[in-house]
């Protein structure tokens, strides 16, 4: 019979297992947007003229850091920081440097658009930052400034160079390939694994508030994009006997250095093997990325909220944490946009 949260809690603070969700997956990975700001606009993910929410609505360090400790305790051991764009954020190398040194955070990465990494890719490393997600749908400079409405393709590129001269590797790089704009960026995009050690990881566009029909009319499917770069370079080599690494189905190039990946969340859910959770910037538990469904952490920690009634407060919504999205009936997530949910 399964068990109510109420015990799980208890056989989590007794035997210090990880978060079991009542589908019985194991969530031990934890999102958190740092900002909801971004220094890009690009057009499949927040309007040109987008609003942002005032900092003081927003999670503080020392807020983060509390939830942080909290989370690692109910088991959660791997750490990604998100947006909006992270490296926005005042004091981003102090953060990860506490992040990164709180007990039963194993491994702290981050996702970022790469514009100001440059100069803060030594700095995270040094910080404990291990590794990071960049976001490129194009190697086209001004196709680049199409996407993104803003921006230069070459700071994203210095950016990539100092993360991998830092050693914040593998690099990986995320493409969302949108119809009409780069889907024929795809080939060049991975063309970069036959020289690089890299992973080049291409996702299918997901519908959320605000370009909500524009993303569901101007989705490429992992089928095609795969077929598109087989039609260049040959059948691709699978990786992991087909399986999932993650999120994404990992292949290789015959002959190349590095890996390209396709995460097919749209056409091919994985929700089976879903270990992730998502913290808002604005303090809100997302029990899934694609479902409205979410728990406000934020007011009661800043009503006084006690550490055991926090963590019972996580465990019972990682217990009622959906099964997955809806997309395959028409719902689709409209209380927030890409932007302020975070990677």
């Amino acid at each position: 019979m399964a068990l109510g949260w109420v015990s799980l809690y208890n056989r989590v603070q007794e035997r210090c297992i990880m978060a079991l969700d009542r589908y019985g997956r194991l969530i031990h990975y934890l999102r958190i947007s740092l900002t909801d700001h971004c220094n890009l606009r690009c057009i499949y993910c927040m309007p040109d003229d987008i609003s942002f929410k005032p900092n003081a609505e927003l999670m503080q360090d020392e807020e983060i850091l509390r939830l942080v400790g909290l989370f690692s305790q109910l088991g959660f051991d791997k750490f990604r920081l998100t947006g909006g764009e992270p490296t926005v954020r005042a004091g981003i190398v102090e953060l990860v440097r506490q992040i990164s040194q709180t007990p039963g955070v194993r491994t702290l990465s981050m996702t970022s658009n790469g514009v100001l990494f440059s100069r803060l890719a030594q700095p995270l490393a040094e910080a404990g930052l291990k590794r990071v997600n960049f976001s490129l749908d194009t190697l086209d400079a001004e196709k680049f400034r199409r996407l993104t409405r803003r921006g230069s393709l070459d700071d994203v590129w210095r950016g990539i160079q100092a993360a991998e001269a830092a050693g914040l590797t593998p690099i990986k790089i995320n493409s969302v390939v949108v119809r009409g704009y780069s889907e024929q960026d795809a080939i060049e995009l991975a063309r970069l694994t036959l020289e690089h050690p890299w992973q080049v990881r291409f996702i299918e566009m997901m519908p959320f508030a605000g370009a909500t029909e524009f993303q569901l009319t101007q989705v490429v499917t992992a089928a095609e994009i795969r077929q598109q770069l087989e039609n260049v370079f040959g059948p691709l080599e699978a990786l992991n006997g087909g399986r999932l690494d993650g999120e994404a189905r990992m292949y290789r190039i015959p002959g190349s250095q590095g890996q390209v990946g396709f995460i097919s969340t749209v056409s091919e859910p994985f929700c089976h093997t879903c270990s992730r959770a998502r913290l808002t910037a604005d303090g809100r538990l997302r029990l899934c990325l694609l479902n409205e469904m979410e728990v406000d952490l934020l007011t009661p920690l800043r009503q006084g909220a006690s550490d055991a009634a926090l963590r019972a407060l996580i465990l019972e919504a990682i217990w009622n944490k959906p099964w997955g999205n809806s997309l395959a009936t028409g719902q689709v997530p409209l209380n927030r946009a890409m932007s302020q949910i975070g990677g």
